[in-house]
This record gives C-alpha cells, sequence and structure tokens, in this order.
C-alpha cells in the first residue's frame, strides 16, 4: 500500500538541512556589517549589503522549519511511540538549550551591552553579578537564550504538533487530503506566495519577530505552517512530487522577487519612503521569493540531491552543534576585531574562517567526550548490535 512516505532516508532533505544551516551562518556574519539591528557592528552600516542578504532573508529560517518537520516526522516514524519521540525531542532540544542558555550564549549579552550600550564591567563581573540575575539591562534580557531562540520555537512546535496527533485519525487525515488537493496541483506556488503576503501584512505588518514567543503571532503562522508543511512533505508522495515539477519556475520567480526586492533598497535606502503600489509590489516580491525559493529547493533535494555520500553522516551530525555555538564566536571574535587595524573586508574574511573553524573544533572536540555529547545536542554512543538490511535503511 502507498503510505506516501520516502523509502528510507532522504538523504536530499539531509543535504537541503545541512546548506540551509551553513547559509544561516554566513547570513548571521553578515548581520554584523549591514544596517539591520544586530549585537555587534563591525563597521559603518554598509547600505548595498541588503541586497546579497536578501537573497536568503525572505525564506531562511520558514526553510529551516519545514526542513525540522520533515525530520521530526521521520524520527517519530522510527520511535516506539508519541510518548518516546516526546520525551526524546525534550532531551535532544531541551538539553542543549538549558546548556547553551547557561554556558554558550554568556558572551552575547555582554559584548552587546559593551558595544552598544556603554556597559562598563568586563565578562567576569558580568556572569557574577548581572547574567544569571533575572533582569533587563538596556533592554537586554537576562538570562537569555539569543540565537537559541529558534530551538525554543521548535521544542514547542514540536509539542503541539504532538498534541495535534491524539486527535482523531480520521480527521487527521482529512486535513492531509485537503492539504494535498491544494499543494499536489497547480495551487501550489499562488496559494503559498499568497500565505506569506496574508502572514506578513494582515496579522503582524512586516517581517520583524520579536523572538519572545507569547507576542511572535506572525512569526508562528509563518514557522509553525512551515513545520508542518515539512511534516507534510514526509508524508506524502504527491506533494513531493508536485514541488519536483515546479522547481523550476518556483526558482525563477524566487530571483524575480529577490531582483525587485534589491531595486527597491537600492533605490529608497534607509528611511526613503516610495509609493503605495511600489509598496505593495515590494511586499508581493517578498512572498514571492520566499515560497518561491522554497519550493525551489525542496524540488531539488528531492529531484536531484537524494543521494548519499560518505561525508554526509558527519555533516548531518555536525549541523546542531555548529548552530549552537556559531554565533558566539561570531560576537568573540568579532569584539576582538574592533581592537584591530583592520578594515570591513578583512573582518568580514576573518569572520567567516573564524566562525566556521570554531564551529568544527567545538564539534570535533565535543563529540569525542562522552558527557559533553548530549549538551551539544548529539546522542550518547551506544554498543552497535547487528541490525538488519532493512533497518540500515533508517
Amino acid at each position: 500500500m502507498e503510505t506516501g512516505k520516502p523509502a528510507g532516508r532522504h538523504y536530499g532533505m539531509d543535504w537541503l538541512r545541512i546548506g540551509a544551516f551553513q547559509l544561516l551562518i554566513l547570513y548571521h556574519v553578515g548581520m554584523a556589517f549591514v544596517p539591520w539591528a544586530f549585537s555587534i557592528k563591525m563597521t559603518a552600516p554598509i547600505g548595498w549589503t541588503v541586497v546579497p542578504m536578501f537573497l536568503t532573508n525572505p525564506w531562511r529560517l520558514s526553510l529551516l522549519f519545514a526542513v525540522s518537520g520533515f525530520a521530526s516526522a521521520a524520527l517519530l516514524e522510527r520511535s516506539p511511540g508519541l510518548g518516546a519521540f516526546v520525551r526524546s525531542r525534550f532531551a535532544r532540544l531541551g538539553i542543549p538549550l538549558l546548556f547553551g542558555v547557561a554556558v554558550i550564549v554568556t558572551p552575547q549579552p555582554w559584548v552587546e551591552l559593551v558595544t552598544q550600550h556603554g556597559y562598563a564591567h568586563g565578562f567576569g563581573y558580568f556572569l557574577l553579578h548581572d547574567y544569571y540575575r533575572p533582569q533587563q539591562l538596556d533592554g537586554v534580557f537576562m538570562p537569555t537564550y539569543m540565537h537559541l531562540w529558534f530551538v525554543v520555537y521548535l521544542l514547542v512546535y514540536t509539542l503541539v504538533w504532538g498534541a495535534l496527533l491524539t486527535l482523531p485519525k480520521a480527521w487527521i487525515a482529512g486535513v492531509k487530503r485537503m492539504a494535498e488537493r491544494v499543494l499536489a496541483g497547480p495551487a501550489l506556488l499562488p496559494f503559498g506566495i499568497a500565505t506569506f503576503f496574508l502572514i506578513h501584512n494582515f496579522v503582524s505588518p512586516g517581517w520583524a519577530d520579536t523572538h519572545l514567543l507569547i507576542n511572535d503571532w506572525s512569526a508562528h503562522l509563518d514557522y509553525f505552517s512551515a513545520f508542518l508543511f515539512g511534516v507534510l512533505l514526509r508524508h506524502s508522495h504527491a506533494v513531493r512530487t508536485n514541488v519536483a515539477r515546479w522547481w523550476k519556475v518556483a526558482g525563477i520567480a524566487a530571483i524575480l522577487g529577490w531582483a525587485y526586492l534589491a531595486w527597491a533598497e537600492l533605490s529608497y535606502p534607509g528611511d526613503m519612503r516610495m509609493s503605495y503600489a511600489l509598496g505593495l509590489l515590494y511586499r508581493v516580491s517578498r512572498s514571492t521569493e520566499a515560497w518561491g525559493a522554497i519550493v525551489a529547493l525542496v524540488g531539488l533535494a528531492e529531484s536531484h540531491w537524494n543521494r548519499d555520500s560518505k561525508w554526509r553522516p558527519m555533516l548531518a551530525e555536525a549541523v546542531f552543534p555548529f548552530y549552537i555555538v556559531h554565533q558566539t564566536i561570531i560576537l568573540v571574535v568579532g569584539y576582538w576585531l574592533l581592537s584591530t587595524a583592520t578594515n570591513g573586508l578583512e573582518r568580514f574574511l576573518i569572520l567567516v574562517a573564524a566562525t566556521f573553524l570554531g564551529c568544527w573544533a567545538f564539534y570535533l572536540i565535543g563529540r569525542s567526550i562522552e558527557p559533553l555529547r548530549p549538551l551539544i545536542g548529539l546522542k550518547r554512543r551506544t554498543v552497535a548490535k547487528p541490525v538488519s538490511g532493512a533497518a540500515l535503511l533508517v
């Protein structure tokens, strides 16, 4: 019987997850140079840098939640039950989150306070007297999860999805059929573009997330919908096939959307206001790029990237440790660079190299020390047992 599930592991989605997180790291390095708010700035804001940033800005996080939904659905298939799955998610996400808040992210608010708010104390004083005391300093919450908000949201979405799975199976099957009627046909692109547009222009105008969980309504509609789309992809052959069918058209749409955003950002820099018609086209273009890029990349993963490599297991395992530590490296190295006689390009190149080298060191050292493995999001090592050929597929 056709279940709609990929046969075994979907390597294409693994490659997409690996690539998406590496792009996110580059994006966060770029945030230190653009006019947008970030915890540290390497130079005076450089206006044109928003153009390459908009290549990923509208869709990067939605894609991450989509591939996380796909991966979560695959993990649930291999779990003995829903309860065991939820417990494993708490451990794999919750333990690194707590470790991150307590240890990994601690330099980040200190760097932000020192460089942007004139905080006068050293890092040791900050830890002993300020960080672990619940408070706000110049709008910075402490203790804080900083970039690990993604893990908080993913854990919450996983729990909500788990609760939804306790509903009658007939209801769940009915919702799946409704989603397939829309996403497995020609409405795939216009429906997704319209959804992005409605979420970010009527629920909460704009694309600014608060990352505070309790009031981030447009983000939740966007990201939780993307998470559920990833779950659907895991279980629907029809939707995956349709996404693969439309990926070229979606890619062209995404490029055209980005081209208009780039023109608008260069033509109307800073706070310059554009006409209503141009502003409406800007919002439509952003939604078009967002959904078009997601469909194009998932389509590529389905049609061209679903093949294994000897490097894939290690790269896939390294993704979460990389994510946990990357922004701390960016801010710490960036803070040091501010005291050096380097120009903007040199700082960018040093930051990219230092961040990726630091991430690899964090992962390779952490994976070799058993007590550290669960703290950085890795499974504990187990004694290998003989398995059947079928089991090796997953």
